[in-house]
């Protein structure tokens, strides 16, 4: 895909600065455990946005139960952030967090033109990864 950027941040590979690349999915436990899946469409303009985007990462990594995130743009303005957590609680007060709160304000006011917001349990997982050359 063309223009789409990627940034992952997991529990101790946290790199704000980072954001516009991919370097490694989100680190997980054995699951089961919680995603919540926030798919939106970006509005015209920054308008304050990126700062948000980058204090909410901070501030969730610090949140009781998170275990990390990945998140991907196009150019278009198509986005999906997938975090993680430990429990639905754990969710729960991510979302009435105070500064949390705020941002989802001022994304309904300024930042999306839309969103959804999915939450799952993960059951099961599975990875592949090349191997370097020796």
């Amino acid at each position: 895909m063309t223009g789409l950027q990627m940034r992952s941040t997991g529990c101790c590979q946290f790199n704000p600065k980072g954001r516009n690349k991919m370097s490694r999915p989100a680190s997980s436990p054995k699951p089961p455990y919680y995603a919540v899946i926030f798919t939106s469409i970006r509005s015209e303009g920054d308008n304050g946005y990126s700062d948000m985007a980058e204090r909410m990462e901070v501030l969730a990594s610090q949140q009781p139960g998170f275990l990390g995130v990945e998140s991907a743009r196009d150019q278009n303005g198509l986005g999906i952030t997938v975090s993680y957590w430990e429990s639905l609680e754990a969710i729960r007060l991510w979302k009435a967090h105070a500064e949390h709160r705020i941002a989802q304000i001022k994304g309904q006011d300024e930042w999306y033109s839309h969103y959804t917001i999915r939450i799952c349990k993960v059951e099961r997982e599975y990875s592949f990864e090349t191997q370097p050359d020796k």
